[in-house]
């Protein structure tokens, strides 16, 4: 057993507190006490932390103990050095009680965290266990005493290196373990690491290059209990209002279940918002958020209260994937897609955290298509599939930096420091010209950080170098973020992104950390705030690149979209799309979809399910094909499933040659020239020349702001490649020229074709496409496809282009659910036949005298005998004038152009579609004149703007494909839609929060609700279900129409969501009169003092309990009061002199307060459609929510162009625009089949539309 090698204390302790080794352990023991260096991947909570660590102590218990560093532990992340230091010190104690004659061994921490006091401490008196991180680790080996501390490591554990070796910070880290092996002499290098494929790479990568690494490969043991969960609507490619708040639901529901929950999210936005919303409905104290954005002491209070069992939620970005100790999780959640298969199994890895339990965690798609990842991500798990691990090209600016660090406190041959760095992995085949450029980066200027002997072929370092090395090292680029401090004490709160943070004002509430801060005012790099009680913030936005899906993840996702899927959404979305294109895109099949847009201009979508990475690439390329081949700049997109280029009238062009458009054996230099004018080229010659320390991070001890970093990064590239940043009419006609000479130009260049892109799997499909191996479908439909949706609702993170969202002309696609049905169509890619007839009719001239005849012959070129036949008569009478003349069949005007190219223009424009052959179609297509289009399965042409107008009247078509419905039969829908027909009824507190939601806005006398509107909605309602959505925060009652004084029981009440309260009390206006009486009194106090119950208020303004009631009755009928629960004005309903008892005093009062501002007509029109399901004037006329219809319209018309509404007549009767939603739409067709009439209602009722809708339609049809 691997345990008796070790003294008897330490397996008397490991027995008795765990048990049996785990496979980690077993298999990785003997290999360490063998001296080898050894890496070890497992999963988290499998104990290979524990395999690393027992063995050193072990070895530090049974050796003599020196007071120098033995053990050296790295740990990526600061907050991981700490756990990893306290979960240390415990077992060397219960150790040591068992045997008390063992030597008492020192952990340390060192990192940025670490005093000054406690620095030089640890210099005097090392300890013999050293835990740090890499940036700490440079520091030590840069200073003189950090150097004397690590001479006499023997053990260096690398943990969690997986999340190192894929980046600048894992070279870095691996110039810095050199620079250590060269102070040893050697140590024994241990590493952990989540599973990674292959593992003989990230092995390689720790011990480097020449060295042998044994594998101890335990990943991929553990059973996970996973799943998917979605909402009961179809996902679509936006996740809806209504969808989100279904998600909230289940979260809670969730989150109630388990003891502990862990929710994972991709955005430090995101984790703002979803927290706050569930605090809402968990509770504000047991939810919180946790991101790189906050304090440090924020973060570790979350991690410390989630740990202690004080938080039943928090939510995470990817600061809580690796193993920081945050206690037992039951519930590991993913919001969203991951992008990569190793994340996933890292953050669902965190729940169960131990070796014998099983990680449980769910996964909640927001779109169809992150439904499809969700599917294939569960694929993998179950197929033991993992994401192949990328290493860095020996980057040259992190070479730089620790060239100079290197020589700082000795002088290094040149010959022995290049072949030290050599034998780091990731530079093992670094050449001698790279390294000469890199040290003349630091010799050949007059801020020289190296001085160069020449004759010796030495290196040492400037006396500048030291201070320079030590405040500006590191991998990891500054972010410009500013910080947060609060006032008076100037306590760090955390980071808000530099544009958001220039964009705000003193006095916007912000929410950072699950709480809101008042902004005082902002300063250059510092935002100061206050404390702003709970007032309702603004979420912050950070910016940042998204992260990109991996190969093999969506070569899983192409497998799944052939099967099909597993969900009924997804294959009904699928089928939607090979119906409207024939296939399904996959990484072995691109298809090329066209369309007309409202705007008379076309998109072009490449459906390429390669990830984001090839696809920013591929469209890059294509639309710098695209500039140079029409002289014109395109919008454009990339997302992980396509590209879309929006194509203007002057692009015409046969749509199977874009395949062609680029070729593998050019495609790189295409690309290099369209990335010099991208942000990311500027963004990451502004990190490199930092990391390379051309850049100071710190001056006189304060950092630099990143403003002058950026001037002092573009000065630099100013004199390193001149033409980048020079104007364009100065420069030659041609490419840029780019100086790959230059170190930092070239690494740049790398970055950016490599990081930010993935040049070699862009070069990879385009020697497919040319192969073969991957087919290519291009085709034109009449409006986007089902695929489609997704690449034109991308968000600004895949703009290819700087133009605003506002201004994208995808915005101008009109896009409807559910997409063409082609099975009305010949086939796919075909015209419409009555759509191409109505244009060949209403193209082809009318004349009605021969000056018409004249006039026609002179723009439409000529016309057959057969087609003169109507004209004949005109025709003679101007052959006999002179002025036409009949040759070979074809009458034509004297006068008319003599250009055969100008005659062919204009007999297209009358015709329509028309097969013919014709040389000079392919000069009118180039001119952007006529397009190709399918007649009749063959290929035929057709003038551009005829075309268009052929896809118009398609979709028109397929819009009046309803027909409208009767009166009586919109009013039996309403019941239906509104749960009102017994068929439809809803049943517990789900169905009262339902109801809710949907009659939002909505006021009735207060007695309504539960009198008639509720039970008649609500199978068996009960009181208790709407105190319960009261209670709970979820909704709100008041009255915000009006403000007229009445009794309690006639006021018109409200319902709103909590979320949406802001938005409603804006519309509200102004806050009505205030009082007098009792009700000032009561209200004055309320406004002193805040949210009070009954009792308070009754000591406040030393009134009696039956006048406050008198006073917060008042105030509820003018619309000025509400309460936490509706229970507190349920006893006001009732007349005093009827009631038995004073009303309960359930929750506190507080005052609607409110605040006149602009809110987004979408609100409202959303809300209304989900009130009546469809929408037209007089559906909102028993509205009072101030808005007018022709608001409204405008932003239905929006709606629909995105496809969340649908226009047209749906019922019958009635003049102006009419919208549906698309389930609405479904139901309002079963109603019309089922029959019926609708039954008598209250007035009182949101039903009561007589008098309203039916005695029009009675006088119409009389």
């Amino acid at each position: 057993m691997p345990l008796n090698a070790f003294h008897p204390a330490v397996r008397q302790w490991f027995s008795s507190r765990l048990g049996e080794p785990s496979t980690p352990q077993r298999e990785g023991w003997p290999l360490i006490r063998q001296g080898r260096h050894v890496l070890i991947a497992a999963p988290t909570g499998s104990g290979k932390t524990l395999a690393a660590f027992l063995s050193a102590v072990d070895r530090l218990f049974t050796s003599d103990a020196t007071d120098s560093t033995s053990v050296l532990y790295v740990s990526p992340l600061r907050a991981l050095a700490n756990d990893v230091q306290k979960n240390l010190l415990r077992p060397i104690a219960e150790i040591r009680e068992i045997d008390p004659s063992l030597p008492d061994i020192r952990v340390r921490v060192r990192s940025g965290d670490t005093s000054a006091q406690d620095r030089a401490r640890m210099t005097r008196t090392p300890p013999q266990v050293l835990v740090t991180t890499p940036e700490s680790l440079y520091i030590l080996l840069t200073s003189d005493g950090g150097r004397s501390m690590l001479r006499g490591v023997r053990t260096v554990i690398v943990d969690e290196i997986h999340a190192m070796v894929r980046d600048k910070r894992g070279s870095h880290l691996a110039l810095s373990l050199e620079r250590l092996e060269a102070l040893t002499g050697g140590y024994q290098r241990i590493g952990l690491s989540a599973t990674q494929n292959p593992l003989s790479d990230v092995g390689h990568f720790l011990v480097g290059a020449g060295r042998e690494c044994a594998l101890v490969d335990a990943g991929h043991l553990r059973t996970l209990d996973l799943g998917i969960e979605t909402p009961a609507s179809p996902l679509e490619h936006v996740c809806s209002h209504e969808q989100w708040d279904v998600i909230y639901a289940r979260l809670a529901a969730l989150i109630e279940e388990h003891r502990t929950t862990l929710v994972f999210v991709n955005t430090r936005k995101m984790a703002e918002r979803l927290s706050a919303r569930l605090a809402e409905r968990v509770g504000q104290d047991k939810v919180t958020c946790h991101h790189g954005s906050l304090a440090r002491a924020r973060r570790l209070d979350a991690e410390e209260q989630l740990k202690t069992g004080r938080l039943r939620a928090l939510v995470a970005t990817a600061s809580l994937e690796l193993g920081i100790d945050i206690g037992d999780v039951d519930l590991a959640v993913q919001i969203g897609a991951t992008r990569s298969i190793a994340t996933f199994l890292q953050r669902m890895g965190r729940a169960g955290h131990g070796p014998s339990r099983v990680p449980k965690g769910r996964i909640f798609p927001l779109t169809i298509d992150e439904l499809a990842e969700a599917e294939a991500l569960l694929d993998a798990v179950d197929r033991r599939i993992l994401d192949r691990t990328p290493l860095p090209r020996a980057p040259l600016d992190v070479l730089a930096q620790q060239v100079v660090a290197a020589c700082v406190p000795e002088t290094w041959s040149e010959d022995a420091l290049f072949n030290q760095f050599r034998c780091a992995w990731p530079y093992r085949d670094l050449s001698r010209d790279d390294f000469n450029l890199v040290v003349g980066l630091h010799t050949d200027n007059r801020r020289a950080l190296l001085h160069r002997d020449g004759v010796n072929a030495r290196l040492r370092a400037t006396k500048r170098a030291r201070l320079q090395a030590i405040t500006s090292g590191g991998a990891i680029p500054d972010t410009g973020d500013y910080q947060v401090l609060l006032e008076p004490d100037g306590t760090h709160v955390g980071a808000l992104n530099e544009d958001f943070a220039i964009e705000s004002s003193r006095g916007d509430i912000v929410q950072l950390g699950s709480h809101s801060w008042r902004i005082l005012r902002v300063e250059p790099g510092v935002v100061r705030v206050a404390d702003a009680e709970g007032a309702p913030p603004t979420i912050p936005f950070w910016l940042g690149e998204a992260p990109a899906r991996t190969a093999e993840l969506s070569s899983l996702i192409s497998d799944l979209r052939e099967t099909g899927g597993e969900h009924d959404d997804l294959r009904a979305y699928i089928a939607r799309g090979v119906q409207a294109l024939g296939a399904v895109p996959t990484t072995r099949r691109i298809i090329i979809e066209r369309f007309f847009d409202e705007s008379g201009g076309m998109q072009l979508v490449v459906h390429a399910p390669f990830g984001g990475r090839i696809n920013r690439a591929y469209g890059l390329a294509l639309r710098k094909r695209f500039c140079r081949g029409f002289g014109f700049e395109l919008q454009a997109a990339a997302n992980e499933e396509a590209i879309v280029l929006s194509l203007g009238p002057q692009h015409s062009f046969p749509l199977e040659e874009v395949f062609g458009y680029l070729h593998s054996a050019t495609a790189r230099d295409v690309l290099v020239q369209a990335l010099l004018a991208q942000p990311m080229f500027e963004t990451r010659w502004r990190w490199n020349v930092t990391r390379a320390l051309l850049v100071e991070r710190a001056r006189g001890g304060r950092a630099v702001p990143i403003r002058f970093q950026r001037m002092r990064a573009q000065d630099l590239l100013a004199g390193a490649f001149p033409d980048v940043v020079a104007c364009g009419e100065t420069l030659p006609p041609g490419d840029i020229e780019v100086p790959m000479d230059h170190p930092l130009v070239r690494q740049t260049i790398e970055d950016c074709l490599h990081e930010a892109m993935d040049l070699d799997g862009f070069l990879d499909v385009l020697r497919g496409l040319e192969s073969g191996a991957i087919e290519q479908i291009a085709i034109d439909t009449p409006e986007p496809s089902a695929f489609a949706g997704g690449i034109l609702s991308s968000q600004p993170y895949t703009f290819l282009d700087d133009a605003p969202l506002e201004e994208r002309r995808t915005q101008a696609v009109m896009r409807r659910r559910g997409g063409v049905d082609t099975r009305t169509l010949d086939s796919l890619g075909e015209l419409d036949p009555d759509a191409v007839a109505r244009v060949r009719e209403e193209a082809w001239p009318h004349p009605e005298n021969a000056e018409e005849v004249h006039e026609a012959l002179t723009w439409m070129g000529y016309v057959t005998a057969d087609e003169a036949v109507p004209w004949r008569p005109w025709l003679d009478a101007l052959k006999t004038q002179g002025r036409v003349m009949l040759t070979e069949g074809r009458w034509r005007a004297v006068d008319a152009t003599q250009d055969p190219k100008a005659a062919l223009r204009g007999r297209l424009e009358a015709l329509g579609p028309v097969e013919m052959d014709d040389p000079l179609l392919i000069d009118l297509e180039a001119d952007g004149v006529v397009l190709r289009v399918r007649l009749k399965g063959r290929q035929a042409w057709c003038d551009r703007r005829l075309l268009a107008r052929i896809h118009r009247y398609t979709l028109e078509r397929l819009r009046k494909e309803i027909e409208p419905v009767s009166a009586s039969d919109f009013l039996l829908f309403l019941s239906c839609w509104q749960h009102a027909d017994d068929a439809h009824k809803l049943e517990g507190p789900a169905g009262v929060l339902e109801v809710l939601g949907q009659l939002a806005g909505f006021e009735a006398p207060a007695v309504a609700w539960e009198g008639s509107i509720l039970p008649r909605r609500v199978r068996g309602y009960r009181r208790e279900w709407l105190d319960q959505a009261t209670l709970s925060g979820e909704f709100a009652w008041g009255r915000l129409w009006g403000s007229g004084a009445s009794a309690v029981r006639v006021t018109p009440i409200g319902f709103y969501r909590r979320e949406d309260l802001a938005e409603w009390l804006a519309l509200a206006g102004e806050t009505p009169p205030i009082p007098d009486g009792y009700a000032g009194e009561v209200y004055a106090a309320l406004a002193a003092r805040g949210a009070a119950f009954p009792q308070e208020l009754a000591a406040a303004t030393r009134l009696i309990p039956t006048q406050v009631e008198v006073g917060l009755a008042e105030l509820a009928g003018r619309g000025l009061v509400t309460a936490d629960a509706f229970a507190a004005l349920r006893g006001f309903i009732v007349p005093p002199s009827r009631r038995v008892r004073r009303p309960p005093t359930v929750g506190r009062w507080s005052l609607l307060r409110r605040e006149p501002a602009d809110v987004s007509p979408a609100f409202v029109a959303r809300q209304l459609l989900r009130r009546t399901g469809v929408v037209f004037r007089k559906t909102i006329e028993r509205e009072r929510i101030p808005m007018p219809w022709w608001q409204l319209v405008r932003e239905l018309r929006t709606l629909e162009a995105r496809g969340e509404a649908r226009g047209g007549r749906f019922v019958a009767g009635f003049d102006g625009e009419q919208y549906a939603l698309p389930e609405a739409v479904t139901l309002l067709r079963a109603t019309r089949k089922r029959g019926g009439l609708p039954g008598e209602v209250p007035v009182t009722d949101p039903l009561h539309y007589r008098g309203v809708i039916t005695p029009l339609v009675e006088a119409r049809t009389a």
